[in-house]
């Protein structure tokens, strides 16, 4: 199968997603200064029920403002079984942001709901569904949701997801990882963006690093961040090293080489060099360059 989206994953850095409560104007206004790669207004959990429609108001205005510079603008909407649900994701559509994050997909189903609000809003094709995958159900069909024509990413959604399978959330999360690489699987089949879950613990810095170093290892795109000191941990993990630049351009020139000489083996630094690691070079040079341009 090729991939639904083969664009999604490639178009810009998406390193650090920070959840920011869009009922706090006060961090409406800080985020203007983090350096995340995307933000994630959010009208769900970080929201008391009386304070819906304020954090949907401030939401709506903050992606529409154009005063976040190079960050990606998104807007977690609230499920659509709530009782705010359908008209976030109203508003929200007409707000124009990146995409809307959608809690709780169980399957494409949902997505279609979602995604015939979106255009009743007069939202374009620009506004992706970022489904959060959090759920058995959103598990079981994680290849449905990834295919979904309006999916841009899948988010994880780690916390839940321990919840309803009643697994405990170790140190190094075998117990979900699993899970976690048949939704990644599914995202890079569909070709789509796929985002890490959260780390809990704003105080462990170690763990946290450890955490997101092995999301980077497993392939995720980025890793969503619950507290803005994560995000400068996180922009280095997920960051192709200086060193890790000198060899993928090494392999880049000396690949170039021996096909112009008809050759075709060649190693880099004792290391048998394919067609495959050369894309994955280019791959890692377009995101550096990509960051560069911040």
């Amino acid at each position: 199968m090729s991939p639904a989206n083969p664009s999604e994953a490639a178009d810009r850095p998406r390193r650090s997603v920070l959840y920011m409560p869009a009922a706090n104007a006060r961090a409406l206004e800080k985020a203007k200064g983090i350096d995340a790669d995307a933000l994630i207004f959010d009208l769900e959990d970080a929201v008391a029920p009386d304070a819906k429609e304020a954090a949907r108001h401030g939401a709506c205005a903050a992606a529409a403002s154009g005063e976040y510079g190079y960050r990606e603008l998104t807007i977690r909407c609230n499920s659509l079984d709530t009782p705010w649900g359908r008209e976030d994701v109203l508003t929200a559509g007409a707000a124009a942001p990146s995409a809307v994050v959608i809690p709780k997909v169980s399957g494409a189903a949902d997505l279609a709901a979602v995604a015939e609000l979106l255009e009743a809003s007069g939202a374009t094709d620009a506004t992706r569904i970022w489904a959060m995958i959090e759920t058995p159900a959103g598990i079981a069909n994680a290849r449905e949701i990834a295919a979904f024509e309006r999916t841009g990413a899948v988010v994880m959604g780690t916390n839940d997801m321990a919840k309803e399978l009643r697994a405990t959330i170790t140190a190094d999360r075998a117990t979900l990882v699993p899970h976690l690489a048949s939704c990644l699987v599914a995202a890079r089949e569909a070709g789509v963006v796929a985002f890490d879950g959260v780390y809990n613990d704003i105080a462990n810095a170690d763990g946290f690093a450890a955490v997101c170093l092995q999301g980077a290892q497993m392939g995720f795109d980025g890793k969503t961040l619950i507290h803005p000191s994560q995000v400068g941990p996180c922009n280095d993990i997920f960051s192709p090293s200086l060193d890790e630049l000198e060899f993928h351009r090494k392999v880049i020139a000396a690949f170039d080489e021996a096909v112009a000489d008809g050759r075709g083996v060649v190693t880099v630094e004792g290391r048998m060099i394919e067609n495959l690691h050369v894309d994955e070079a280019r791959r890692a040079i377009v995101l550096a360059e990509a960051i560069a341009e911040r």
